[in-house]
């Protein structure tokens, strides 16, 4: 067992004497917080189950109901909302040692805007946006690792693994909740590239099909289309015809999980590439290089342009993130292989 590691900002109620430091590891300590401004706004067991890495959710509301969590010295519940200047006191708590063994490495990826409110990058395909369901860790562990000094730093919306493209990151807390006010009045603009297989016909088309999420046998995340699902909402624009194949950008109207994919899947359309809705026996296929055809060995799925409301400037701001050259390649194989075709 080790202590939970040390917050900034935290004092100890009581310092540990030298020689206990050097006999043993040392017992685990209240710990006092000094709520800051970015910290401010946020539920008290939200704010616990963020920094307490390791610690059972089941626990922390234990210790939030015994009382043993305090704000200013007096009892709050677990709805109670930090404020700026607030003092926490943190009851002792000990995790075990293989809860705090996956440590993410430090890394840094292509900015595309940062200032003192955000940090929007452009995410490779291949890394979760978070540790969990199997994963140890991902981008935003990754980028809190590699700033060790960030005081807030929060994920602003999520891309599935294997989607690529841009991601938004906020440094205020003010910034989060801005931008989630955006997201859910429908105020931003996120587009996709995809590429998808199937005689696609349509310049301009509209998909409302209501989305339904489930876990398999196997505790694995999926969606289906189904009658009493959520509203959902995509726009599909055909840009380009390669063959059997179609390059799409896809304009979302909602932000349900899986929504692009499931959409086309249920339309007739599977995205290249898609380990989980796709045409399996394709997908194979592609992993192979086929004549002049390159091989494709991911999910063609490209978060391409953003447009929102700078939560402090009032502007509209409007990032793109160019397709990755893996999928450059592989649409350069298939325009190669149509001229082929043509002569």
């Amino acid at each position: 067992m080790k202590d939970l590691a040390r917050f900034s900002g935290k004092t100890p109620e009581k310092p540990e004497s030298p020689a206990s430091t050097q006999s043993a590891p040392a017992s685990p300590q209240v710990q006092l917080l000094t709520i800051s401004e970015e910290e401010a706004g946020q539920r008290i067991d939200n704010f616990l189950l963020r920094v307490c890495k390791g610690v059972p959710k089941s626990h922390i509301y234990r210790v939030l109901r015994s009382g043993e969590v305090r704000v200013n010295k007096g009892r709050i519940d677990q709805t109670y909302r930090l404020q700026d200047g607030d003092i926490l006191r943190v009851p002792p708590i000990r995790i075990a040692e293989k809860a705090s063994a996956a440590v993410a490495p430090g890394a840094e990826f292509k900015i595309l805007l940062e200032d003192n409110h955000l940090l929007i990058i452009d995410k490779p395909a291949g890394v979760a946006v978070h540790g969990g369901s199997g994963v140890s860790y991902g981008v935003i562990e990754q980028l809190r690792a590699s700033r060790p000094d960030a005081k807030f730093l929060e994920l602003v919306h999520r891309l599935d693994r294997d989607t690529s493209g841009v991601l938004l990151l906020a440094k205020k807390r003010s910034a989060l909740t801005n931008l989630h006010e955006q997201i859910r009045d429908g105020l931003t603009d996120k587009r996709y590239l995809t590429l998808v297989h199937g005689d696609w016909k349509n310049a301009r088309q509209h998909v409302k099909l209501p989305l339904h999420k489930y876990s398999t046998a196997e505790g694995e995340r999926r969606v289906r289309v189904q009658e009493d699902g959520q509203a959902s909402h995509t726009v599909f624009s055909l840009i380009r015809r390669y063959g059997e194949f179609a390059l799409l950008e896809a304009e979302l109207k909602t932000g349900r999980t899986h929504q692009i994919r499931v959409h086309l899947s249920a339309s007739g359309f599977p995205i290249v590439g898609d380990d989980k809705y796709g045409d399996f026996p394709l997908n194979k296929a592609l992993q192979k290089a086929d004549g002049e055809r390159g091989a494709f060995k991911r999910m063609f799925l490209h978060a391409h342009q953003i447009s929102f409301t700078h939560p402090d400037s009032g502007k509209t701001v409007t990032l793109k993130a160019g397709l990755p050259p893996e999928c450059q390649r592989f649409l350069k194989s298939l325009e190669a292989l149509d001229a082929a075709k043509a002569v």
